[in-house]
This record gives structure tokens, C-alpha cells and sequence, in this order.
């Protein structure tokens, strides 16, 4: 049960050089210039779950896209409604970082 409080929520952070996501112990660290897009988008595509979870609307984790199963590749994943759109940040040329809030703000 605790486990599931831990992820409660996505916590994003930033500070004038990086934008921080956390969710329970999952967690990633974009720096601001190594960053490429920032879109908005309804779904996230089919991918492999490498390690998280799924519990009612929370999608959390680490994935790994199915055209790219032949490399190594890792998707995070910080979903907190399924339902609402997702931001979809590119960083580092190729790496995918998806999120949401609880709410639609």
C-alpha cells in the first residue's frame, strides 16, 4: 500500500537549468538545453513495459517503444489520467519523456 502512495502524484521541479520529474522512485532530470520538443499529444504510442505499473488511470515506469526493441532505448512514463492529453518531451535528439497531471490544468 505504501508503494502505491509513493506514486500518488507526479512531482515536477525546475530550476533555471533543468526540469526535474518524479513519481514514487521514478524519476528523470531534463536538462533545458538538451531540449529538443514539447507536444502535446492524446495518446501515448504501444510500448513495452520494462518495469512500472498500471493502476486505474496511472501509468507509470519505464518502457521501450516497439519499432526500437532491438536497442536499449528507455521511455519514462508519468501519467497520472490516462484520459487527458499527455506532454511529450524530446530531449537529447531521441530520448521520450511522457506526463500528465491529475488534473486537465
Amino acid at each position: 500500500m505504501s508503494i502505491l502512495i509513493l506514486h500518488l502524484k507526479n512531482w515536477v521541479s525546475n530550476s533555471d537549468n533543468s526540469l526535474g520529474i518524479r513519481s514514487g522512485f521514478y524519476n528523470v532530470e531534463i536538462p533545458l538545453n538538451e531540449l529538443d520538443s514539447v507536444v502535446l499529444v492524446e495518446r501515448i504510442p504501444p510500448m513495452e513495459r520494462l518495469h512500472g505499473f498500471s493502476a486505474l488511470e496511472k501509468e507509470k515506469g519505464v518502457f521501450r517503444e516497439f519499432k526500437d526493441s532491438l536497442t536499449d532505448k528507455k521511455v519514462h512514463v508519468f501519467v497520472d489520467n490516462i484520459e487527458q492529453h499527455k506532454v511529450k518531451l524530446v530531449y537529447k535528439d531521441s530520448t521520450y519523456v511522457y506526463f500528465n497531471l491529475k488534473d486537465s490544468v
